[in-house]
């Protein structure tokens, strides 16, 4: 699977724009992160592919992938009733000194 099959387009929300400008310091626990970015994917790709392709694709570090499974939700168009199709959601994290320009 090529990388630009598996990272379909950056999901641009209020809330991922949110999350993109927030980064956090190093604690403890935790390192340091920056700014989380939201994906749609191919339903196939798994994690490092993911983490593989954000990386090529825009030049910077991922620290950490997270995805979803979404349903796709019941539509009635005229007479018939149908779904939109499902979809996988991957959250991209990067490490504290990289971002990504799409916002």
């Amino acid at each position: 699977m090529d990388i630009y099959h598996i990272v379909r387009r950056p999901l641009v929300t209020e809330k991922g724009t949110h999350q993109a400008q927030q980064s956090h310091g190093e604690t403890k626990h935790q390192p340091a992160r920056g700014g989380s970015y939201a994906f749609e994917v191919h339903p196939q790709a798994s994690k490092p592919m993911i983490k593989q392709a954000v990386e090529k694709i825009y030049g910077v570090k991922v620290q950490s992938v997270r995805t979803s499974n979404r349903k796709g939700k019941p539509r009635r168009v005229r007479f018939k009733k149908g779904t939109t199709s499902d979809w996988k959601k991957a959250v991209v994290v990067l490490k504290a000194d990289h971002h990504i320009d799409l916002f």
